[in-house]
């Protein structure tokens, strides 16, 4: 999303966390200048990939990420905003745009229980 009475990096904000644009918080666009940041997209990948948990979406209720309304399938529902919800293709898709970036060492998340092949010693 954008904050219209922000200048600079706050003008570009997370729809999931309202935390701003910065580059230790890298974010992937969607339609009509939607945005997910990293943070959200490691949360929302490992809940709906990995864990298989989420919701569907109400009768209605449309992803922020395609804008496609009553999609299939589940959901990732902000913390912070309720009407903030994301498809599990929106968040594969993402997913892959951001790791794919050279600019950020973003990865997938791994597995739960998996190691993401960092050195936490």
């Amino acid at each position: 999303m954008h904050n219209e009475s922000a200048e600079g990096e706050a003008y570009f904000v997370c729809d999931f966390c309202l935390n701003t644009w910065s580059d230790d918080r890298p974010m992937v666009e969607g339609h009509r200048g939607s945005l997910v940041c990293a943070h959200c997209l490691s949360i929302a990948f490992s809940e709906l990939v990995h864990l298989r948990s989420g919701s569907p979406v109400k009768p209605g209720e449309t992803c922020v990420l395609c804008l496609e309304p009553d999609r299939p399938g589940l959901h990732w529902r902000s913390p912070v905003r309720d009407e903030a919800i994301a498809c599990v293709r929106c968040i594969k898709q993402s997913a892959g745009v951001l790791h794919k970036d050279p600019d950020y060492a973003w990865t997938k998340p791994a597995p739960i229980g998996e190691s993401d092949g960092s050195d936490d010693d």
